[in-house]
């Protein structure tokens, strides 16, 4: 193999963006992007399968970039290979995803450069990377639904979707538990269309790896079931295309690459390399670096004539090829296998197919009722069952979390058989919320399950989706003390009110059965918002719905499910999940002795929020100040819907091992109680009204 001398010009234009965009915005991390422009430029030309011109049509290869700090790496790269922009409604645009202009404002307000890569804000960015090691571990959700895909829509003479995933990672990348986490599961499933090229430079922000990292990363993903290979120089092209050809032809497993690099090479006179690592390298390295390069050294942000029509003449000849020659396959295939073709088309386009809520239940009234779980796991069968690429698993815990796909033709997921729609994530919260992410961002509809506790585990994960607005679904059982026995460890408490403090996530936890049908079918139809559905383990009456509201109310996110026999409410009994029943048997009791109570279901605050000023006030009337919620768990929050003068009755600790009867017992959470905080309510209104009519006289 022969380089030539545009190759070196490319890899040093790509090296000189990076570290000109990190001076002008006086922040930013140089180094790496310098370093390591010698892997990225002869991985994008000659391996990835990529048209610039439509950077989203299916079958492409992805490119992660879990080192999202070097971020200039990639937005020099579209801005050289001229990938044009997509807007919201999967359309392409004439305009570039990345100008010059918008590498001058690296950093700044508005610019397609952020400081770390964006998914949904610069067309080409295949996923939002800050946190290390949540591009990695996404880019294994991606590989899997490669496989899933291929599985599912491949037939004979039509290979519609083959695609490889390569992601760039680097040391940090390789400390964070996520990656480690991820990386079993890729070599247990044998994703051989996975490739994470490893930047090994040894340092980090603090200074030399030696300080904290000593393990061997090659031995380590050997264990893991992964092929590794090493090329000792990042400036070794011939290395590199030997190492990502024997990525290509391996069929059995992952392949790690382990390049060897130098921060900041390129800049041998700068003696802190940690600071390569961190800062801008100014303006006096930065001549010294241009002048090794053979570049003008008071040029900025130059692009010599030559350099992009050189990626267009390699890569982007070959994208566009190869993308011309899928949508000719396409469109046979349509012919050929029409079913497949419109699922195909739907998925892509984050569509539902006609009469997917076809097989959706009505659960009768029954006193007794039904468990969170095991309703959704009803509702779950019945949608995935018209819903082909509704796929997804647990943490080890679906037999408790009630979420196997159990109608005939299922399956698992495994590495001997891709068809199958049960994941089985292993006791790995954080890696398989990571992995969602990358299901959901291949346009697999993707849900996970774990115990409500353990959604520490994903919160990173979780908040990633939101920022990238993703449409997850997060399926969290064992939603309060309510686990009884298993003691504080597993009992929830700040749990609800952290997932609600999360922007653009929808946290829903339904009151009964019916509640749980409307959840689902809300939770189907997002687009753009993750969810996260919260269930009870133990039985929730199933309420009688020609007596009560409709559980269609879900929608807006709160009802009122019980009304004052007048219509006129002198007290409000807001409550979600399990604590909604125990409200209505209060309602009952209040209603017998002549108090107008007024019962309102809160599943989504979210929703609720979204509904216009008159319809919230319509459920909480404001004049109304005599206010109660009861939830099984930490109060914040409440305030904003009990007001200064309500009362919330929750947990202010944490809970204990005993049956759940006890507990509740323990911490208020019953009839007696509320009926109690309701009188104390009612007299405080009218000590209140009493001191009104007093001022105004």
């Amino acid at each position: 193999m022969k380089t030539q001398p545009i190759d070196q010009q490319c890899i040093n234009t790509i090296r000189t963006l990076s570290m000109d965009a990190v001076q002008q915005a006086n922040s930013g991390h140089p180094g790496t992007a310098m370093a390591l422009a010698p892997v990225v430029y002869w991985l994008w030309q000659h391996f990835l399968r990529f048209d610039p011109q439509d950077p989203i049509w299916p079958n492409r290869d992805r490119f992660v970039l879990s080192i999202g700090h070097a971020s200039m790496l990639l937005y020099s790269l579209l801005h050289l290979c001229r990938v044009r922009a997509v807007n919201p409604a999967y359309e392409t645009v004439g305009e570039l995803s990345v100008t010059l202009d918008d590498i001058k404002k690296f950093r700044q307000l508005e610019s397609k450069c952020p400081g770390h890569p964006e998914y949904r804000w610069t067309s080409g960015v295949e996923t939002t990377t800050g946190p290390l090691g949540q591009g990695a571990a996404t880019s294994v959700g991606m590989a899997m639904a490669g496989r899933w895909m291929g599985a599912y829509f491949n037939r004979p003479g039509f290979q519609m979707i083959d695609y490889d995933v390569y992601a760039l990672c680097g040391d940090g990348c390789m400390m964070e538990g996520v990656t480690g986490e991820a990386a079993s599961l890729a070599g247990h499933l044998k994703l051989s269309n996975l490739c994470w090229i490893y930047d090994n430079n040894h340092i980090t922000i603090e200074g030399s790896t030696r300080l904290a990292f000593s393990e061997d990363v090659a031995t380590r993903f050997g264990a893991y079931g992964w092929n590794v290979t090493v090329v000792c120089d990042a400036n070794d092209l011939t290395m590199l295309d030997r190492a990502l050809t024997a990525f290509r032809d391996c069929e059995d497993r992952p392949t790690l690459i382990i390049v060897d690099s130098h921060i900041a090479y390129g800049a041998p006179h700068k003696q802190d390399t940690s600071a390569a690592h961190g800062e801008p390298l100014g303006e006096a390295e930065i001549k010294l670096a241009k002048r090794s390069y053979g570049w003008p050294e008071d040029a900025q942000f130059l692009v010599p004539a030559g350099v992009p029509e050189h990626f267009q003449s390699l890569m982007g000849r070959s994208g566009r090829m190869a993308r011309e020659q899928w949508m000719m396959r396409f469109a046979a295939y349509r012919l050929a296998y029409p079913e497949l073709a419109d699922a195909l088309y739907r998925m892509q386009h984050r569509e539902l197919p006609r009469g997917w809520e076809r097989d959706l239940p009505t659960f009768p009234a029954d006193p007794k009722g039904l468990a969170g779980r095991d309703a959704s796991a009803v509702v779950l069968n019945a949608v995935a069952g018209r819903v082909p690429w509704l796929i997804g698993g647990s943490a080890d815990l679906a037999p408790s979390t009630k979420t196997r796909l159990t109608f005939d033709g299922a399956g698992d997921f495994s590495s001997a058989d891709y068809s199958g729609r049960n994941l089985h994530f292993g006791v790995r919260e954080h890696a398989m919320a990571s992995i969602l992410n990358g299901l959901s961002l291949s346009k697999v509809r993707a849900f996970g399950s774990g115990f409500l506790i353990f959604s520490d585990y994903a919160k990173p994960a979780i908040r990633l989706s939101a920022i990238m607005e993703i449409p997850v679904i997060h399926v969290f059982t064992h939603d309060s003390i309510g686990v009884g026995e298993d003691g504080p460890t597993h009992q929830p408490i700040e749990q609800l009110a952290s997932l609600r403090a999360v922007p653009g996530l929808l946290m829903i936890r339904p009151a009964d059965a019916n509640e749980v049908v409307e959840a689902w079918r809300v939770i189907i139809s997002l687009h753009h918002e993750p969810a996260a559905l919260v269930l009870s383990r133990q039985a929730l009456p199933t309420l009688d719905r020609t007596k009560y509201a409709p559980a269609s109310g879900l929608a807006r996110g709160a009802y009122v499910l019980a009304e004052a026999p007048g219509g006129q409410p002198e007290v409000l009994l807001l409550a979600t999940g399990s604590e909604v029943s125990l409200c209505v048997a209060a309602y009952e009791r209040l209603i017998m002795e002549g108090v107008q109570a007024r019962v309102v279901s809160m599943p989504c605050w979210e929703l609720f929020e979204r509904q216009s000023q008159a319809y919230r006030d319509q459920v909480i009337p404001p004049h109304v100040t005599a206010r109660i919620s009861v939830e099984e768990a930490a109060t914040t929050g409440w305030d904003r819907y009990v007001g200064a003068a309500g009362m919330s009755i929750g947990m202010n600790t944490f809970g204990a091992s005993a049956p759940l009867k006890e507990l509740q017992k323990k911490f208020g959470f019953t009839p007696d109680r509320l009926m109690a905080a309701v009188r104390e309510q009612l007299a405080a209104d009218r000590s209140r009204g009493k001191k009104d009519h007093l001022s105004v006289h």
